[in-house]
């Protein structure tokens, strides 16, 4: 199974984890793995490449481990969009989970509940 933990501080959605094979198929025929993929990589690239945020992003393929972080100090805007893509990647990714429940969970950690 594959988890993907959103992480939020202050209100601020700041980075994401993903951990874990989703065992939906052999590699190369994993339709959920691909998806969680290419979403997160897309999610990297207009971060990175797009709007040239330099956001951390660490892999581990052998662990079937990915995370990213947004840099602090962005301007309004590439804050403001930054956190959308962010949203929006935890929203697909739970739509996802409600259809492959054996496959993908998704979890938030927000560091403001104790």
């Amino acid at each position: 199974m594959t988890t993907v933990t959103f992480h939020q501080r202050n209100g601020r959605m700041d980075g994401v984890v993903v951990d874990g094979h989703s065992g939906y198929a052999d590699a190369g025929s994993d339709i959920v793995c691909a998806a969680i993929s290419s979403t997160v990589g897309l999610l990297e690239c207009t971060l990175n490449e797009v709007l040239g945020l330099s956001a951390p992003t660490r892999v581990k393929e052998e662990e079937a481990h990915l995370s990213l972080r947004l840099p602090t100090g962005l301007s309004q805007e590439n804050e403001h969009t930054s956190q959308n893509l962010m949203v929006g990647l935890m929203v697909y990714l739970q739509a996802l989970a409600q259809e492959y429940p054996d496959n993908l969970i998704v979890l938030l950690d927000d560091d403001d509940e104790d």
